[in-house]
């Protein structure tokens, strides 16, 4: 009897100290939580108040082709940056790929309103399918941790490292946002720029609009479901375990 009161004694202690680890790893990640959810509420009041109801009046008003021109013209952009990073991270298959789209959808796409380059990919034996690479994963992929999960105002989650991350990318390699750029290259000046910046941010909630109501309905409690959700795909994402956008 004592030998088996022992042993529940010791089966409970290791428990114990099971739970407070896994507290531990948590508050490593997060242990800016305070904060981090105090800017996770205000970001749902304007995102409930403003962001949405102009994204919901997007996708009411704007017909869907047109929507479809505009998204394909922002994601051929940002193949500029996912070849950028692709060659920092001497990955020169995706490389190839997205500087192979990004021609092919700018000269014969219209500048991008047309993704011919995924229509030859879904037709033909040539990958030159959507990658996703960022400075973020550059970083990661150099072995840069990742640092405290953040939650950026009007942004959202994030980390230390891709907020850097965020800001490299938008400052020198996007071709919409970037202010760092050669005069003969770059003909949008900042009265341009800002407004196709906030159209690309309004895109992007559009096609966000239908995973609202999964999220309200499966997570408990919204701040953690979409921490744990970012910091997965963003450790999948260095990891090349999901290379490829989908639809």
């Amino acid at each position: 009897m004592k030998s088996l009161a022992k042993s529940k004694i010791i089966l409970l202690l290791s428990f114990s100290v099971y739970l407070i680890g896994c507290a531990s790893t948590q508050n490593q990640q997060d242990p800016w939580e305070s904060m981090n959810r105090t800017v996770f509420e205000f970001n749902e009041v304007v995102d409930n108040n403003v962001i949405e109801p102009a994204a919901r009046g997007y996708k009411r008003f704007v017909p869907q082709p047109i929507r479809l021109v505009v998204g394909n013209a922002f994601s051929n952009a940002n193949d500029v940056v996912v070849t950028a990073n692709s060659i920092l991270q001497l990955n020169f298959e995706s490389a190839a790929a997205s500087a192979t789209r990004f021609v092919i959808n700018t000269t014969f796409g219209l500048f991008g309103a047309i993704d011919i380059a995924s229509d030859i990919s879904e037709v033909s034996d040539i990958n030159i399918s959507k990658r996703n690479e960022d400075f973020g994963q550059t970083m990661g992929r150099y072995g840069v941790a990742t640092g405290p999960y953040l939650v950026i105002p009007f942004l959202g989650p994030s980390t230390v490292r891709d907020a850097v991350g965020v800001g490299v990318d938008s400052l020198v390699a996007h071709p919409v946002t970037t202010i760092v750029y050669l005069n003969s290259v770059n003909t949008l000046d900042a009265a341009i720029r800002t407004p196709v910046a906030m159209g690309m941010a309004l895109d992007a909630r559009a096609q966000l609009l239908d995973v609202d109501k999964t999220l309200e309905e499966a997570a408990l409690d919204k701040y953690e479901f979409v921490r744990d959700a970012y910091l997965q795909r963003r450790d999948s994402l260095v990891k090349n375990e999901d290379v490829e956008l989908t639809d």
